[in-house]
């Protein structure tokens, strides 16, 4: 069963399966049209966030390789747990390039 908690005007601000969340929820079926609204507005919203993340996170990794090449930050400064993470997504950046190239090779130029 689903739980939501409405605001002044009904509408829905925020949503649980949990049963025992205080006053103010109410039991709603899990098909209700509002509420599957809500939860699409909220993935929505959500995925937004995640493609901004994806953004940052190559900026920052561009931000990163930079200082290493002007020797500005040492690869070696970094914690061992970063220096995996940037390996690894250096490594399946380089495989995903190789991968992207070859399908090119196989179509013909028009």
């Amino acid at each position: 069963m689903a739980y939501v908690l409405k605001n002044e005007q009904g509408e829905i601000v925020a949503a649980s399966t949990n049963e025992s969340l205080g006053d103010g929820w109410q039991q709603i079926e899990p098909n209700d049209k509002a509420y599957l609204a809500f939860l699409e507005a909220q993935l929505n919203s959500h995925s937004a966030f995640r493609e901004s993340d994806i953004q940052l996170a190559r900026v920052l990794e561009d931000l990163i390789n930079i200082l290493i090449e002007r020797n500005l930050v040492q690869f070696t400064d970094f914690p061992s747990a970063a220096q995996k993470r940037l390996n690894d997504r250096q490594s399946m950046r380089r495989n995903n390039h190789k991968r992207l190239r070859l399908l090119d090779d196989d179509f013909p130029e028009i």
